[in-house]
């Protein structure tokens, strides 16, 4: 039996409705548009990161001259603010105009280059100071179009995974960390001192850190540089992904919510140890399994990613970050690799099909954005069950569960478990929506029913299938009763 408690253990923002949209250019074309709508009308998402995408902004007139043309930034902002989202923008893409070299580029896409035939230029700039120049104008040019009430709203961040070497010196050994470092180092220092130009009420924070460089020795060392130079430090941003996609790939790692917590906990010391107390820490991109722009293609086992066990892992990760002494500001997956999709449930890292079939991972996201306000306690004994219980302390209940292992065993065995409330809730109406193998889950329609390519009576039965529908609705005074199979997800409303 699962006891919902009625004491308030605290109030809780809902730091896991957010997300990374990838390709950012994608956001003026009508399938972008499709998704971030959708999204936005679902409320699945309230903050978004996006990059500043500094090579479609500066370029140099004949002169040699710095310019600008920020009509297509404008055109994405614009969009965004209108549709209500909270904004992280990485200050990131160094243009080639001001880069060292335009020889040391990268696709960082399952194609030959990424959207609309754009590459990554990974050389650091020139001149530090046109770096600087280019981060006020940015800044300044937004403070003036969207006024400084709204921009100092938005968190700023310096760059992309500068310890990944698909984004910063390319041209170096992937393990030698230190010129990276001192490089970024640099990157930061101009960057906080151009937004600061334009203005001092604007967050900023780094270093969007992948993970590759070390904990202690890169990440550590960029909060040593930031406190020995007295640097303007607003948060600092991590990116995480429980397994590496070529660990999985080679049968030699798996999915584990606990790989997580401990990466997070790491970070989180490591901030302490630098003097930086409880700097808010954001997980900026998070992911199941990195390499978003691989699929079933190279990995077979990737179709995890279309599943229930994504949704039930998402559930999970909330849970076990709740329990943190001090969990992320905001979690925002990272959903990279959409543009690059050729046909229905192939394992990319995204919301919604090719041909816009919700996906369980994505109707988790909507599940867990209807949770209420104030975290309640609960009594649970077992270990695979993951409970958030909420109220909104006006006798009102939204409950997420999710039954499953850390590694998103499917062997899990079957059981039922029967759900109860402390206070009284006889009078008001109960409502269930599920998510497992038989519920709200398209791909396993679409396996079930043995389809390939499915035709348009197919794809509209596929959709349908991923709408999220009550599976039950009944009065509070009748038990209620959960079926609970491997990598289920509930939420139970009481209003």
């Amino acid at each position: 039996m699962i006891k919902i408690e009625n004491r308030i253990l605290r109030d809780q923002d809902k730091f896991w409705c957010g997300c990374v949209f990838h390709p950012t250019d994608a956001i003026e074309d009508p399938w972008g548009r499709r998704i971030l709508d959708r999204v936005s009308i679902d409320g699945a998402i309230d903050t978004v990161r996006i990059y500043s995408m500094f090579e479609d902004i500066a370029y140099t007139d004949a002169q040699g001259n710095l310019c600008y043309d920020f009509r297509l930034s404008d055109l994405r902002l614009d969009y965004m603010l209108e549709k209500g989202y909270d904004l992280v923008i990485a200050y990131a893409g160094i243009p080639d105009c001001i880069a060292s070299s335009t020889d040391n580029k990268c696709s960082i896409a399952k194609g030959k280059t990424r959207y609309k035939g754009k590459m990554w230029n990974t050389s650091p700039p020139k001149d530090y100071a046109l770096w600087e120049e280019l981060c006020y104008e940015y800044t300044k040019h937004n403070i003036e179009r969207y006024g400084i009430e709204t921009v100092s709203k938005w968190k700023c961040q310096c760059f992309n995974e500068p310890d990944v070497k698909s984004f910063w010196l390319s041209e170096l050994d992937p393990c030698d960390n230190e010129p990276r470092l001192r490089e970024y180092c640099k990157l930061y220092d101009h960057f906080q001192r151009g937004v600061r130009r334009a203005s001092e009420k604007i967050p900023v924070g780094g270093p969007a850190f992948g993970g590759v460089g070390g904990i202690k020795e890169f990440f550590g060392g960029f909060l040593k540089y930031i406190r020995e130079n007295d640097l303007k430090l607003d948060f600092v941003t991590e990116h995480k992904y429980s397994v590496g996609f070529h660990l999985v790939r080679d049968k030699k790692g798996f999915i584990d919510v606990g790989n997580m917590i401990r990466k997070h906990e790491e970070i989180e010391e490591t901030v302490r140890e630098n003097g930086f107390g409880d700097l808010p820490i954001i997980m900026d991109e998070w992911g199941m399994v990195t390499h978003g722009f691989c699929n079933i293609e190279e990995c077979p086992d990737m179709i995890c990613r279309e599943t229930e066990v994504f949704s039930a892992f998402y559930v999970r990760m909330i849970r076990r970050f709740l329990d943190c002494a001090n969990p992320p500001k905001e979690l925002m997956i990272c959903l990279s690799g959409q543009h690059e999709m050729e046909q229905d449930f192939t394992g990319f890292r995204n919301f919604f099909t090719l041909n816009f079939i919700k996906k369980p991972i994505y109707n988790a996201h909507v599940l867990a954005s209807r949770l209420k306000e104030k975290l309640i306690d609960v009594n649970v004994e077992d270990d695979c069950i993951s409970l958030i219980p909420t109220t909104d302390g006006k006798g009102r209940y939204s409950v997420l569960l999710a039954y499953s292992a850390d590694n998103g065993d499917i062997s899990l065995p079957d059981k039922t478990e029967q759900v109860v409330f402390d206070d009284d809730v006889s009078d008001k109406t109960v409502t269930l929506f599920c998510i497992d193998r038989e519920n709200t889950n398209p791909y396993r329609l679409f396996e079930r029913e043995k389809m390939t390519v499915p035709s348009e009576e197919q794809i509209l039965a596929l959709r349908r299938e991923g709408e999220l529908k009550p599976l039950t609705v009944q009065q509070g005074r009748e038990p209620l009763t959960l079926k609970l199979t491997a990598n289920c997800t509930y939420l139970i409303t009481v209003e």
